[in-house]
């Protein structure tokens, strides 16, 4: 028998590191009831409504998680017991697939496998047929190809938290980038660097490396007024008490916030024509293509004053750790820093590198880091120009 739902679930949105704030930042915007605002991410105390609506708005956080139960577990037998009472029913059909992941910290069961293995046990025992794949061992996409019910358990000082994944794959999978460039940028990062910029949709805004597009059409969407998860489904849509109506509520008032263009330039380049080529299959399919401008170019055409005497160069450029080999690009990032310069003091710079500054330095421009994170596991950081501030060489 499925046991219905509080009013309220305690909800906590996942994001990469540097992110929480921006995803707390979102949640207000939205509306929601934030708790604690931790280094992995947010809690909240949510309605269903509420919860559809995080997973549909949220640029930036990568998953959304709900907690099924809590309690304490010393040893193994107190844990299958504890995990036999959990109200799996409630986001589990009969039939459903399962995968499990689990840390453990400072607890005395320590063994993920041997946890995954006794919390299995509960679900297969509380819901019929379900069928448990295995344990998930991290937070990558290759484990989310299948449509699976993402268990997290976690334990830390001997209490467990089992929580639900209300999101399904990854909340930078949008549904729209199947063409990818090199290095290429997760859609939720990009975002994030529109934010902590912050880029409103008031100015223009040119990526003169825009590999397969990914900064220009979330900033494309964001200008739109779009859901960054229209375009696709998630978990909590199959769980067994979803509230059909009310999802399709919020998505048809996202739909109807919708504005009819960007209306305002965003121009995305690159010199190699296989990038510009996935650029625009990738804008074509997030309903954003006549909204940008994307040409084959070197970065010493850019034409920053072209577009005005106020705007935002915002990029992920080259660096050696990721597609140049450790390749000489001094000569890049000084030309760059060219670029900026040309466009007038009411262009501003905001660029992806990494923390040891080697590269920055030689666009002899006064940058400071606006967001700490990482991508594709290295630590890199966006640094910008003071707003407002001249583009001119730093001494």
């Amino acid at each position: 028998m499925t046991s219905p739902w509080p009013e309220r679930v305690d909800a906590f949105a996942v994001c990469a590191p540097g992110f929480a704030p921006l995803v707390a930042a979102e949640c207000e915007a939205m509306g929601l009831p934030i708790g604690e605002v931790s280094a992995a991410g947010v809690s909240l105390s949510l309605t269903f409504a509420e919860l559809f609506r995080l997973n549909l708005w949220s640029r930036c956080a990568s998953r959304v998680i709900v907690r099924l139960a809590s309690f304490e577990a010393r040893d193994f037998a107190t844990l299958e017991k504890a995990a036999a009472r959990v109200p799996w029913a409630r986001v589990l059909a009969p039939g459903a697939s399962v995968r499990v992941r689990v840390t453990c910290k400072k607890s005395r069961l320590y063994h993920s496998d041997a946890v995954a293995q006794r919390v299995a046990r509960g679900i297969v025992g509380a819901v019929t047929t379900a069928q448990v794949l295995g344990h998930a061992r991290d937070d990558d996409d290759d484990d989310e190809e299948q449509p699976s019910q993402l268990i997290v358990v976690r334990f830390d000082h001997d209490r467990c938290t089992i929580s639900a994944d209300s999101s399904g794959a990854l909340l930078h999978r949008r549904g729209w980038r199947l063409a990818v460039a090199k290095a290429p940028l997760r859609e939720t990062l990009a975002a994030g660097m529109l934010a902590a910029l912050p880029w409103r949709a008031d100015v223009p805004l040119v990526d003169p490396f825009c590999g397969s597009g990914t900064i220009g059409i979330e900033a494309a969407l964001r200008a739109r007024d779009m859901a960054p998860g229209l375009g696709r489904a998630f978990a909590l849509e199959q769980w067994p008490q979803a509230p059909v109506a009310a999802h399709a509520a919020e998505r048809e008032a996202a739909r109807a916030r919708v504005k009819p263009s960007a209306g305002v330039p965003i121009v995305l380049r690159d010199r190699d024509a296989g990038a510009i080529d996935a650029a625009r299959a990738n804008a074509a399919r997030a309903g954003v293509l006549d909204d940008l401008v994307i040409e084959q170019g070197a970065l010493s055409d850019t034409d920053l004053a072209a577009l005005g005497d106020r705007g935002v160069l915002l990029t992920n450029p080259p660096y050696g750790q990721r597609v140049s080999g450790g390749a000489d690009l001094r000569g890049l990032y000084a030309r760059l820093g060219d670029v900026l310069r040309a466009g007038g003091r009411g262009w501003r710079l905001g660029m992806l590198v990494p923390p040891d500054r080697a590269l920055a330095g030689q666009l002899r421009l006064t940058l400071e880091p606006a967001l700490r994170t990482a991508n594709g596991g290295l630590p890199v950081e966006l640094l910008a120009t003071k707003a407002g501030s001249s583009p001119r060489a730093s001494s």
